[in-house]
């Protein structure tokens, strides 16, 4: 398996053959699913290029038993996509200003997910740039993709890619991995943007990123909607 072009220099990260995980990957606790995509690329090919990044920061939501969850008070419209196959994305528009990006995981109708937060660009860094910057600042290369709304834009994802597909080694998206790759220090903490029992940290210290990275976003704790 040919994986992203540009990923020497980043650690176990340069080293082959790479691997497209399957459903069955995705099928598991989302805790699992979350510690296992730190380090992972993810790949958007499109006409414009390709862009891929490192993702280096996420969130793990829960489905009905999490109360920061869309899923917590059931299945609706917006969120059946949480409640279908592991291995999709789930995409959603924030306060309508952004979009955030989503991986489903575990056992179909558990209706967990994993917020991609942040993320290291190594190909296609001019592309990303040049889409952050057509919709606001972009003061460096590691600012591209960092935060969920900056990855999204940095990789073009939107609603129109609710329920795309990742495990597709030919498709539009696909998420790579080193094959062997161990995990990476990790750091945790509260989410972001979690109002109410979902918002507690002590409870639900479900933010993970690379300890040290760069391009993991700032903590800002803020009063928002139970996403």
């Amino acid at each position: 398996m040919t994986g992203p072009s540009s990923a020497a220099g980043h650690g176990a990260a340069a080293v082959g053959p790479w691997d497209v995980p399957g459903r069955g990957w995705y099928a598991r606790d989302v805790h699992e699913v979350a510690h296992d995509l730190l380090g992972a690329f993810l790949t958007r090919r499109s006409a414009e290029g390709d862009v891929t990044l490192r993702i280096t920061e996420v969130e793990a939501y829960d489905g009905e038993r999490d109360p920061g969850s869309h899923a917590y008070r059931g299945r609706t419209d917006r969120n059946r996509a949480m409640f279908g196959e592991p291995g999709h994305l789930y995409v959603y528009r924030h306060l309508g200003l952004h979009h955030c990006v989503n991986v489903v995981a575990g056992p179909v109708g558990r209706a967990s997910a994993v917020l991609l937060r942040a993320g290291e660009v190594v190909e296609g860094a001019g592309l990303g740039r040049a889409r952050r910057t057509a919709t606001g600042r972009c003061d460096s290369d590691r600012q591209i993709a960092r935060g969920p709304a900056r990855l999204a834009v940095a990789l073009d994802l939107d609603l129109r890619h609710y329920g795309a597909e990742l495990t597709d080694p030919d498709g539009e998206l696909v998420l790579y991995r080193p094959a062997g790759l161990l995990r990476p220090p990790v750091a945790t903490g509260p989410r972001v943007g979690v109002s109410g029992d979902g918002g507690d940290g002590a409870l639900y210290p479900w933010r993970y990123w690379l300890t040290g990275d760069p391009t993991v976003s700032a903590y800002r704790r803020v009063s928002a909607r139970a996403r």
